[in-house]
């Protein structure tokens, strides 16, 4: 809560898309036996589908060591995006980290990490000072969560007071572009007049109401991960939590779990059990088709070829409900398709609501990015005539529909910015004073603390890296790096980063501009009652995103608006 204000959130409550605890499969690479030889542990922190964190520690087992240098082979169109505590020379698919002028030194006993984001195939062929890792296997062992859902207001590396977030990503099958991650916060949302509450209890009301004007069937689905089991399932309308099982290495169907929906002009309240995170999905006239694998839940991807869900009209909210309470949003950051508004009712009869769309809001947003020429094929129409859905830029040029290097120009000019000056970030909004300072040294930029010393490096970024979000802009969980790498994509996205030195920076006004603007984010963001929505996935970053939270949650609502 797709991540908020804590920090990977990516959201990180633990909310997830799906996200349960990483927990890392680590590989002890030692070299050959020595009294003062040294061991380096390898371990893949995350892996979301689309990319992976690793941390690599070298443990000083005896004698004196003064510097270090570790090296790895890339597989073919594996790509290094950020990374930290380690200077980096690439040469081809090989890539040399050596140590920085703080961290060379490491006593007898003691150790030091670095870590890296990528994507693609893992690093292997280990190297330390030289000498072949020993040990067996030096590829690296990824951990994959495997849960499919993402949390709601977090976003990686979102850390506790963080003016960002991220917002609810794809789980397996669907190119997820963020790690699981913490707990978010929710900018204030203008309450409502007080209305009677129901009691508090364990399962939570969610009132979804049709409000469209269509007269297709609905039909609902409330999956997500179990917070206390990690397991991913399905929710009955009886507030019953299921965790699915038969899965098999190629996808098979997933049993229909679907609950009736409301028809045109009356609602159903659906049951959700506490600590659940995930999505409630609703479609129109047809089911889904859902698979599952044994890495977890296939969840409907339209803009993939052959997805069997592209010629249906579907959307989804995304959602955590834990101690912490409920977070809830609408996304936009695969698509826009069916418009609604989420709202939370807390025990003191406020109710809090964000995601609305203006009145044929809709259609405006239909007819801007069909009069956008790079942006047009983005629309997707079924063979009846019905506009399915708009598909976000990084969905539209993976599907072949959009350019896949339309940001490329503006992504070199505004990395060239600094080659000359520095861009400052501060990415905290309770702690003002904690900047980091970039500067660009070729295709890498490099950001240093208040006492100079290097934290963080990122390598240039492709399109693809800006519209997910992810690759050389992945953004770890912690509270350097991915703070970072979430402000840099936000301003990225928002076309601002060549214009301000100082991110996160502007106002709604500012943004989207340029020679190669965001059509898509602006389009939204104009469109919505509020000016909030999650066009991306860091859209949280000054507080832009369409999500709301209580601590108290009482009773929740979807409404599904007239289009």
């Amino acid at each position: 809560m797709r991540h908020k204000r804590t920090m990977r959130h990516k959201r990180k409550l633990i909310l997830s898309t799906v996200v349960a605890a990483v927990v890392g499969i680590t590989t002890w690479i030692a070299l050959p036996a020595s009294a003062a030889a040294p061991t380096v542990t390898v371990r893949t922190v995350s892996d979301w589908g689309s990319g992976w964190q690793d941390e690599v520690t070298i443990k000083n087992t005896g004698g004196g060591m003064t510097s270090w240098k570790v090296e790895f082979d890339l597989p073919a169109g594996a790509r290094i995006g950020s990374f930290w505590d380690a200077d980096l020379a690439v040469s081809g698919n090989h890539l040399t980290f050596t140590n920085r002028p703080w961290n060379g030194a490491v006593p007898a006993g003691a150790s030091v990490t670095f870590g890296f984001v990528g994507s693609g195939g893992q690093p292997s062929n280990c190297k330390l000072n030289g000498a072949a890792c020993a040990g067996g296997d030096s590829s690296i062992n990824p951990d994959k969560t495997g849960d499919g859902f993402e949390v709601p207001g977090s976003g990686p590396g979102n850390a506790p007071g963080s003016a960002s977030g991220n917002a609810p990503g794809s789980g397996p099958g669907n190119t997820s572009t963020n790690p699981p991650t913490q707990t978010p916060t929710t900018a204030p949302a203008k309450p409502e007049e007080a209305t009677s509450v129901p009691p508090a209890g364990s399962i939570l009301p969610v009132k979804v109401s049709n409000e469209t004007g269509r007269g297709e069937n609905v039909f609902l689905y409330l999956l997500g991960t179990n917070l206390t089991t990690g397991k991913l399932g399905y929710v009955d309308a009886n507030g019953t939590f299921t965790a699915w099982t038969g899965g098999g290495p190629v996808p098979v169907p997933a049993p229909d779990v679907s609950i009736p929906g409301p028809a045109n002009g009356s609602s159903v309240t659906v049951k959700m059990p506490k600590n659940l995170s995930g999505r409630l999905y609703m479609s129109f006239g047809q089911k889904l088709d859902f698979r599952l694998t044994t890495d977890g839940l296939v969840q409907p991807a339209p803009w993939a070829g052959g997805d069997p869900n592209r010629d249906i009209l579907f959307d989804w909210s995304e959602f955590t409900l834990n101690d912490s309470g409920l977070f809830i949003n609408s996304s936009q950051v695969d698509m826009f398709a069916v418009p609604h508004a989420i709202s939370v009712t807390g025990g003191d009869g406020k109710t809090l609501k964000t995601g609305e769309v203006k009145p044929d809001g809709r259609q405006r947003v239909i007819d801007a990015i069909k009069a956008a020429p790079d942006f047009a094929r983005s629309v997707v129409t079924r063979a009846d005539g019905t506009v399915l859905r708009v598909l976000a830029p990084g969905k539209a040029a993976d599907a072949g529909l959009m350019s896949p290097t339309y940001l490329d120009a503006y992504i070199t000019k505004s990395w060239n910015t600094y080659t000359g000056r520095n861009l400052t970030v501060a990415p905290f909004s309770d702690r003002p004073d904690t900047k980091f300072f970039g500067r660009t040294s070729g295709n890498v930029m490099n950001f240093t603390d208040t006492s100079g010393r290097t934290v963080a490096s990122f390598t240039k970024p492709s399109t693809a890296n800006v519209w997910g979000c992810d690759g050389a802009l992945g953004a770890p969980n912690d509270l350097v790096v991915g703070p970072i790498a979430r402000t840099l994509c936000a301003a990225l996205t928002r076309n601002t980063l060549d214009r301000f030195d100082v991110q996160p920076s502007g106002t709604a006004a500012d943004f989207y501009k340029g020679e190669t603007p965001n059509v898509y984010g602006k389009v939204i963001h104009d469109n919505m009652v509020d000016g909030r929505a999650y066009a991306f996935a860091f859209d949280d970053v000054q507080a832009q995103e369409s999500l709301v939270h209580s601590g108290d949650p009482r009773l929740a609502g979807i409404t599904l608006t007239r289009f």
